[in-house]
């Protein structure tokens, strides 16, 4: 492992790993930079449903670990450890890991973001269990059941209206006395006969053992201490890119989201990037795989010195 590679991913979620089957197939000979939390968010994820090909669904680690062993069936090589630093300036292109620096000729960045949680003591216990952060991927599993959503933007919007397609009942919790949402979006909330709002309101803690059951709330002004019944509860109050490791060397967002210059490439060529490092739009496990795939196909091109397909 130790020569110079063509291509290093970095990740190993739906993006990394699909761009890791493609290079591979393209006799890339790639190395996968899996991270010490290999398979990314889906690791965490307990059923997945819409992932084409699995008409009874599928657990979302074991979603990954199929995914990783296609790749290597492919003779990828992978490490899993997390990078600690990089060096983007200008090919080849440097990667150090568990205190060994590696070369490539081409990046793919598929680092992925990772969901804001609430820090309760026992939201990280029932993740999977009743607690996500992802209402198209797991609004299903509530059908004709009752949930709350904590948050006050547009994603928190969003969220709480998805889930009354299937939801008996969404409550929307918010610490404020009004929506930081769009107007348009907040008002399709309020007016939505299945959707509650407990204003002023925070959550201390999630009640549940081995599933939720309910929420500890606290109203700001009154101090005021009481309990929720619920099945489920979904923290809407945002993502945050895994990119720090890359400040200052590629461009970057104000939120922090990778830059796409042309297709896949960043705006330092050579240096691509794939699935929800960017994507801050669909963040769906299908997407990200399809991102992984153009990635792949883009260092091909990029490699080969053709122009990138239009």
């Amino acid at each position: 492992m130790d020569e110079a590679r063509k291509v290093i991913i970095l990740g190993s979620g739906s993006a990394g790993l699909t761009a890791a089957i493609y290079a591979a197939r393209a006799q890339l000979r790639p190395l996968v930079v899996a991270g010490s939390q290999r398979g990314g968010q889906l690791a965490l994820t307990t059923d997945v449903e819409n992932f084409p090909g699995f008409p009874d669904g599928v657990q979302g680690p074991e979603l990954m670990e199929l995914q990783r062993r296609q790749a290597e069936r492919f003779d990828v090589d992978f490490i899993d450890e997390d990078a600690t630093a990089v060096d983007l300036r200008r090919p080849p292109f440097e990667v150090t890991v568990a205190g060994r620096t590696l070369r490539a000729q081409a990046v793919i960045i598929a680092t992925g973001a990772s969901a804001n949680w609430l820090g309760l003591p026992n939201e990280q216990r029932l993740i999977g269990h009743g607690v996500s952060s992802c209402a198209p991927c797991d609004a299903f599993f509530f059908r004709e059941k009752e949930v709350a959503v904590v948050g006050g933007g547009d994603s928190a919007m969003e969220e709480a209206l998805f889930l009354t397609k299937f939801a008996s009942r969404v409550t929307i919790i918010h610490r404020r006395d009004r929506f930081r949402a769009s107007k348009i979006m907040a008002e399709r909330a309020l007016r939505h006969a299945k959707i509650d709002v407990l204003w002023d309101t925070v959550v201390e803690d999630v009640l549940g053992d081995g599933k939720v059951t309910g929420l500890r709330l606290r109203n700001v002004k009154s101090s005021a201490r009481s309990d929720l019944r619920v099945d489920g509860l979904f923290v809407a109050i945002g993502h945050h890119p895994n990119t720090e490791l890359f400040r200052g060397q590629i461009e970057l967002d104000d939120a922090g989201y990778v830059v796409l210059k042309e297709h896949t490439m960043t705006s330092v060529p050579g240096v691509f990037a794939a699935g929800d490092v960017h994507d801050r739009r669909y963040r769906q496990a299908v997407t990200a795989a399809a991102w992984g795939c153009m990635a792949a196909m883009d260092v091909e091109k990029y490699l080969e010195g053709t122009d990138l397909p239009r």
